[in-house]
Parts: C-alpha cells; sequence; structure tokens
C-alpha cells in the first residue's frame, strides 16, 4: 500500500493560488472585465475549490476584481464594463511559477481524484442503491487505498455515501421520502440563518440580484441555471449568517439535493421558473426590510420547490440506469 501523502496546509494553497492571480492580474494576462469562476481556475492549479474561493476573496478584498451581477467575479476594482469577458482561462496561458506549481503539486492525493468520484456518485443517486468497491476506485485512477478511503471519508461528510451494516459504502438512493425530509430541514435551518443574516446583507447586491431574477421572469434574461441563481442567493442572503455551525450544517443538507437536480438538467429537464418568483418575492420583502415576512415566505417557497423536486424525481422514475456509469459503482 502507498503511504498516506502528506498535505499541503489548507492556508498555503490560498496564499499559492492568490499568488497566481494576482500576479497575473497585474501583468495583464488576466484582463478587466474576465470572468474568474472557482472551477476552472481549481482544474487549472490542480486544486479543490475551498483554496480558490478564500483567495478570490481575498483578490475582492484588495480591489483586484469584483462581484457582479453574474456567476463569479470580474477582473478590476469595479468600473462598468460594456459586457463580461467570458473566456476558458485555461486558454490564457497564464504564468504559474515552478515552486508554485511544485508546491500545488504536493497536494493530498486525494483531492486530485474526488471531484471525479463525487460527479460520479451523484450522477446515480436519483436511479437507485450503488454499492461502490474501493479496490475498483484505486484500480480505475491508480492510486492508494488510503487515497480511495480519505475521498469516500469527505463523500460520507457530505451526506452523499454512505456504510452499510457490512461496512460496504453505498450510494443513494435519493428517494422522495429523503428529498422531503431534507427540504423540511432546509425550512427550519435556511429561516433561521436568513433572520441571523439580515445585519450582514449588502443591499446594493441585493438590488442586483432582484433585477436580475425580474429580468429572468420577463424572459430578457438567461439564467444560465436555477442552481446559479439560488446559490447567487444562499452566498448573499444565508451564508451571511454569523453562526458558522449553522452555515456549515446548511451546505452539508443541500449538497445531495444539489447533486439530483444538476442530474435533473443533464438529463434534460427544464429548470424551475417558479422558483425564480419566489426568489423574487424574498428579494422585494428583504429590501423593504421586512425580514420576518421574508423568512416566512422563505420556509413557504422551500415547501413548494420540495414538492416540485420530487415531481421532477417521479418524470425520470420510468428512465432506465444510465450505461455511463463509472466501473466502480455497483447496482445493489
Amino acid at each position: 500500500m502507498m503511504p498516506r501523502s502528506r498535505e499541503l496546509p489548507l492556508e498555503k494553497r490560498y496564499a499559492l493560488v492568490e499568488r497566481v492571480l494576482r500576479a497575473n492580474i497585474e501583468a495583464g494576462r488576466l484582463p478587466a472585465g474576465l470572468v474568474l469562476l472557482e472551477r476552472p481556475i481549481a482544474e487549472l492549479l490542480q486544486t479543490s475549490r475551498a483554496p480558490v474561493q478564500t483567495a478570490l476573496q481575498k483578490l475582492e478584498a484588495d480591489g483586484l476584481i469584483h462581484r457582479f451581477d453574474g456567476r463569479g467575479y470580474l477582473v478590476g476594482g469595479g468600473t462598468k464594463i460594456s459586457a463580461p469577458m467570458r473566456i476558458d482561462i485555461r486558454r490564457l496561458g497564464l504564468a504559474i511559477p515552478d515552486d508554485v506549481d511544485e508546491a500545488l503539486q504536493s497536494r493530498g492525493s486525494w483531492e486530485r481524484i474526488y471531484l471525479a468520484v463525487e460527479e460520479a456518485v451523484a450522477s446515480c443517486l436519483i436511479f437507485g442503491e450503488y454499492r461502490i468497491i474501493e479496490t475498483e476506485i484505486a484500480f480505475y485512477f491508480n492510486v492508494s487505498r488510503t487515497v480511495v478511503r480519505d475521498v469516500l471519508g469527505r463523500l460520507q461528510e457530505r451526506g452523499l455515501v454512505r456504510k452499510n451494516q457490512s461496512s460496504h459504502w453505498i450510494a443513494g438512493p435519493l428517494t422522495a421520502q429523503s428529498i422531503k425530509e431534507r427540504y423540511e430541514l432546509r425550512r427550519i435551518l435556511e429561516s433561521a440563518a436568513l433572520l441571523a443574516a439580515a445585519p450582514f446583507i449588502d443591499r446594493e447586491v441585493i438590488v442586483a440580484l432582484r433585477n436580475r431574477a425580474v429580468a429572468a421572469e420577463a424572459g430578457s434574461e438567461e439564467i444560465a441555471s436555477w442552481e446559479e441563481l439560488e446559490a447567487t442567493f444562499m452566498a448573499h442572503c444565508i451564508f451571511k449568517a454569523p453562526n458558522g455551525q449553522l452555515t456549515e450544517t446548511i451546505r452539508q443538507n443541500k449538497l445531495p439535493l444539489d447533486a439530483a437536480n444538476r442530474l435533473l438538467a443533464q438529463l434534460g429537464l427544464p429548470s424551475d421558473p417558479i422558483a425564480v418568483t419566489e426568489i423574487r418575492i424574498i428579494l422585494d420583502l428583504i429590501l423593504t426590510d421586512a425580514i420576518g415576512s421574508a423568512a416566512e415566505f422563505l420556509r413557504d417557497h422551500l415547501a413548494m420547490t420540495g414538492e416540485r423536486t420530487i415531481a421532477r424525481l417521479k418524470i425520470v422514475a420510468v428512465i432506465p440506469e444510465p450505461r455511463s456509469l463509472a466501473p466502480y459503482l455497483t447496482a445493489v
């Protein structure tokens, strides 16, 4: 068995990612108005999204990048531009110093395969119950069983896999009952988080998000996905709550639901236009300082969203299991 890889300290990864982005912004390789997204940066630098997220927040605090109505950040200090530039950062030929590249490569081996395994697991959740074979993952990715257990342990923390009575790793099923229970938990936790977050909500951001929702309702703006709109709402209205334990519990509870919604979208099911209107109403209430009413409507919104999610799940119940499942997943 291979020895466990020694992880680079997380703070160091934040600093390395920040150093690369900062240097390329200052050198003009990342031009003003370019959209920066976490996932492409993480893939380019071969790290997880957590250090990228923190690095972007630090760059925002220093005025090198700024948030805008869409997803991600724009390079520049907030000056008006005609249109955001959406270019794959991996095609821009960024300068990455050898010492930074070497340091990032020394990260924990689990990070190199985590996203691929998470995506494979998420793709099977709505089709039933699957056993995950450790040895098959190790063979498929050419890593040790220790690395595989690191990955599965993190997936277990996120609620995407579990161990059964025989100590086998199991994924799924994401049933109507489990979806109902997770949305019931969301109603309790997220309404409480919104009330706690109220003093920390940035009104300018909410105005911009509200205007974007209105444009989407009118059909004058295409929202990339309902998931994107909800993620922006969560970031600025729910995760601003000062209770870290509360917000982390909310994140963990949402992960399987997010995975299911992504898969439903990949299967061609339309997004949820009613939810856009419901979020817009919540934003309207926040902007009128009716936080109590906003929290109450959020509870109603989550109840209705849960019902619609279950209805969408029933639609795909007749779809056969996909043939492209990863070889380390076996139907139970």
